[in-house]
């Protein structure tokens, strides 16, 4: 295989994975802006609503390893192009339901579609560009993730201002037909190792993983503990013999084989505590800003603003960085910053000015546009190149199971919690984040 590819080739391949990814990350955020809306218009509770978003969620979780197991099997540029195609008809799907049913099943197949974009996309980037520029490479698909899932609620809320919720979805659709076109003309071939869908590990990981994730978001309901726990233990069973079929295998879908290397491992385990810090000052502090300090809407999305920019404007320079320094350290210093930045927002006072919650969001975006690119570098350089699929896979698992733990603590929390309970989810984003940053410190270099 060549390294990389050359210009101009690398330069619309890469961005084919920028249209996809951001259309496949916004749509995980934006929705959540237009649901009571879209509850309205089509007649349905509050509590049902809910699962227009977590269709979407579990659709993913459920098949992101097994279409990364895929894409080791026949190839990373057809299941990226498939899983797109999906991701553009579901999306219009979505916009023509009338119903709610038809909507939650249409968010279903987007999510499937948007699985096999996240699935493979890591490991498209190890291939499109050389190994000189990987880091680079990874730097700019976590600026993607990164500003686009801090980015979704303005974007709804401009897209809402303008038209109907269904603009939500239709955006896609041109959007995707144009990324289908530049995939199929500049996405590289990759290696395909030719072994047939493993259907027994498919059902073991959709029970592990889809009533992990099930449990996790309902524990906030106090009514329905009895069957979040007994929706979490099932996943703790299936679990144990989803990872025991997968030690015998050569090629296995969740991949334990990489597990078994401490820096995979760590840096998988890393990015968990990072996204669940994250995604816990992201969901708490819309209500703190609004609620405590009596911030608009529109003010609150300005404050919050600091965040994503710093982190759009660093990750890109921490991914070329990881080319000349370790990304162990920068790894270390970036989820240092991330902490202080949010043990800052936990001791900020009765009445902070503007300035005071900016500069310390900044320092927060900072640290994990620091931390990230270097962390995604370590988990595909770490894996072999035919083992890309599986590593791509289990990253965004791993982030996406971060971001389910972080939302469903800020829940459990406000559900125990009365008054200072903003404060308390941003000490424990804080040591979750310094915890990470220890995890990083144990990596030995292997690259």
């Amino acid at each position: 295989m060549p390294d990389g590819l050359a210009y101009p080739q690398r330069f619309f391949a890469f961005l084919t994975i920028v249209i996809a990814l951001t259309m496949a990350v916004l749509d995980g955020a934006i929705v959540n802006v237009a649901l009571p809306t879209i509850q309205r218009e089509l007649a349905v509770s509050s509590a049902d609503s809910v699962w227009i978003i977590n269709a979407y969620q579990l659709a993913i979780i459920v098949f992101l390893l097994p279409l990364a197991a895929l894409g080791d099997s026949i190839g990373y540029r057809k299941v990226y192009w498939c899983g797109l195609a999906v991701f553009t008809l579901a999306s219009f799907a979505c916009a023509m339901s009338g119903s709610f049913l038809a909507l939650s099943l249409a968010r279903v197949v987007q999510g499937i579609g948007a699985a096999g974009i996240m699935s493979v996309n890591i490991a498209l980037v190890r291939f499109i560009f050389p190994k000189d520029r990987l880091g680079a490479g990874i730097g700019y698909n976590a600026l993607v993730v990164a500003v686009s899932s801090a980015a979704g609620p303005s974007i709804a809320s401009s897209i809402l201002t303008l038209g109907s919720w269904q603009w939500l979805f239709l955006v896609n659709v041109p959007l995707g037909l144009i990324a289908l076109v530049i995939a199929a003309r500049s996405l590289p071939v990759t290696p395909a190792a030719g072994k047939p869908f493993n259907f027994q590990s498919f059902i073991l990981n959709a029970l592990t993983f889809g009533f992990l994730i099930a449990g996790l978001n309902s524990l906030s309901d106090s009514k329905a503990l009895d069957t979040s726990l007994w929706m979490l233990g099932i996943a703790c069973v299936a679990g144990a013999f989803f990872v025991r079929r997968e030690l015998k295998l050569t090629t296995p879908m969740l991949p334990v084989d990489l597990l078994k290397r401490p820096i995979f491992a760590l840096s998988i385990l890393t990015s968990f505590g990072s996204f669940a810090a994250q995604t816990m000052a992201y969901v708490s502090l819309p209500f703190y800003l609004e609620e405590t300090l009596g911030y608009s809407a529109a003010m609150t999305g300005l404050l919050l603003t600091p965040w994503p920019v710093m982190t759009g404007l660093i990750a890109p320079l921490s991914g070329r960085l990881s080319n000349r320094i370790a990304p162990q350290f920068l790894g270390v210093i970036g989820l240092v910053f991330l902490g202080s930045g949010l043990a800052l927002m936990a001791v900020i006072g009765d009445h902070p000015s503007v300035l005071d919650i900016s500069w310390r969001l900044a320092i927060c975006g900072v640290g994990f546009g620091l931390f990230q690119a270097p962390n995604n570098r370590i988990i595909i350089s770490s894996a072999p190149p035919e083992r890309s699929g599986g590593a791509s896979g289990l990253q965004s698992t791993g982030r996406l199971l971060g971001q389910s733990t972080g939302a469903a603590l800020v829940a459990v929390i406000f559900g125990l919690v009365q008054g200072h309970d903003t404060i308390l989810i941003l000490w424990l984003a804080a040591a979750l984040a310094f915890a990470a940053a220890c995890t990083s410190g144990l990596r030995r270099p292997s690259i």
